[in-house]
């Protein structure tokens, strides 16, 4: 049986194998390694909005810039 995942699934994965909160450059980093590499920094924030939305990521601030954590996870 395949298995399909989404962009946003794999992108909140990736972000809770991160060990620090994942900023929109880090995210669209991570996606350049992921079965959508094409995805930019746009694509990114609008995924990392939406799991937060969603109530899968918590947005932080770190340094005065917005970051995502895995919700439970906050600084």
């Amino acid at each position: 049986m395949i298995t399909t995942i989404t962009r946003r699934d794999w992108l909140a994965e990736a972000v809770q194998a991160e060990s620090t909160p994942v900023t929109t450059q880090r995210a669209a980093a991570l996606l350049t390694g992921s079965p959508w590499p094409t995805a930019g920094r746009n694509t990114a924030r609008k995924d990392l909005r939406a799991l937060t939305a969603r109530g899968v990521l918590a947005a932080v601030d770190v340094d005065g810039r917005r970051a995502y954590t895995p919700k439970g996870d906050q600084l």
